[in-house]
């Protein structure tokens, strides 16, 4: 996956401490669903607490977002896309996206409760995720 703020299979711990860590709102960061195999996540801090909102991989590559309820469906071509349309107010988010996450290597192994990054790369073929099964 080709955007810098993709973290895979992060988990919802981590993720938490990445998003809270300097206690801004509208941190942001896309990572891997734990609950939902080929779901992602895109995760935003607001008010000391991390949001998560579930994007779907549709038909012809496309990708849906489940918003506030009451929003439109909205469909996008690319997740950054995506991204840009939820960096504008009123889009159905909690808050807009406003500092991006970045993952801090191409390739990282993610351990519960602990953001310290691994030194090892085996098992570690590539920052592409599989979205569809």
């Amino acid at each position: 996956m080709d955007v810098p703020w993709y973290h895979g299979p992060l988990s919802k711990v981590d993720c938490e401490r990445l998003l809270l860590s300097d206690g801004v709102d509208g941190n942001f960061l896309l990572r891997d669903s734990e609950s939902m195999p080929g779901v992602l996540c895109l995760c935003v801090s607001f008010k000391h607490f991390v949001y998560t909102y579930r994007i779907f991989r549709e038909r012809h590559g496309h990708y849906q977002i489940q918003t506030v309820e009451g929003t439109p469906k909205q469909v996008f071509p690319s997740l950054k896309e995506l991204v840009s349309n939820f960096k504008k107010p009123n889009q159905g988010l909690v808050v807009t996206l406003q500092n991006p996450v970045r993952r801090t290597s191409p390739c990282l192994r993610w351990r519960r409760s602990k953001v310290d990054l691994e030194d090892d790369y085996e098992n570690c073929d590539s920052d592409y995720v599989k979205v569809l099964p």
